[in-house]
Formats: structure tokens, sequence, C-alpha cells
């Protein structure tokens, strides 16, 4: 079993920047490929950024490209999602999701994912 927490969420102004945090327990990070999901009222759940289980892949979803920064760190079982320039249709609940697999690859689809934390609040004010 692996346990997820997600923290960091927080009300910001548009423009601003926010740092989530993703804590896992029950397993060595390193054997999981890490996922940030988020869900808007009225909407699925959109995957928003992945990172393979060595850090060297990523993926992004293109209206966060160059914005957002997915990163990890395995002795710190510790997951990541820099937010910079965030707009107020951001405003979701963030999940991040771990997958165990032994791919090196990322892991770009919902169905891959095994373990899900509770999500965190991002609120995006104009």
């Amino acid at each position: 079993q692996v346990q997820l927490v997600e923290s960091g969420g927080r009300l910001v102004q548009a423009g601003g920047s926010l740092r989530l945090s993703c804590a896992a327990s029950g397993r060595t990070l390193s054997t999981l490929r890490m996922g940030w999901f988020r869900r808007t009222p009225g909407k699925e759940r959109e995957l928003v950024a992945a990172i393979s289980r060595s850090g060297s892949s990523t993926y992004y979803l293109d209206s966060v490209k160059d914005r957002f920064t997915i990163s990890r760190d395995n002795a710190k079982n510790t997951a990541y999602l820099q937010m910079n320039s965030l707009k107020p249709e951001e405003t979701a609940v963030y999940y991040c999701a771990a997958d165990v697999t032994s791919f090196y690859t990322v892991a770009a689809n919902e169905k891959q994912y095994d373990y899900w934390g509770q999500g965190t609040q991002v609120t995006v004010s104009s």
C-alpha cells in the first residue's frame, strides 16, 4: 500500500505562484511514477503533469507548459508541483497519484495510476 499526502494548496492571487508537495509512504518513491491531476467543478479530472521514476522524463498539459514544473526528491520520498503565473480558471482540487511499475517512462494515462492522495485545494482569485 502507498499513502500519498498533498500539501501546499491555498488561496493565491492571479499571477502568483504555489508549490504543492506530495509525501509518499509505504513504498520507496523511486519505484513509483508520479502524476499531478486536478479537478474543477463540472469538469473531469485532468492530468496536469507527470514524471518518470528517475525524473528524467516529464509530461505537461499544453496549457501549463512553461509555467508548471513537476519534480521529485526520491531521498525525501516527495514529489512537487511548482506552479507559476496561476490563472483563475486553474482553481481546482489538485491530486497527486502514484503508479507502481518497473517501467521508466512517464505515465500519461489516468488509468495507469494505482494510488491517489486526498487532494489539496488551490484557489486563484482574479
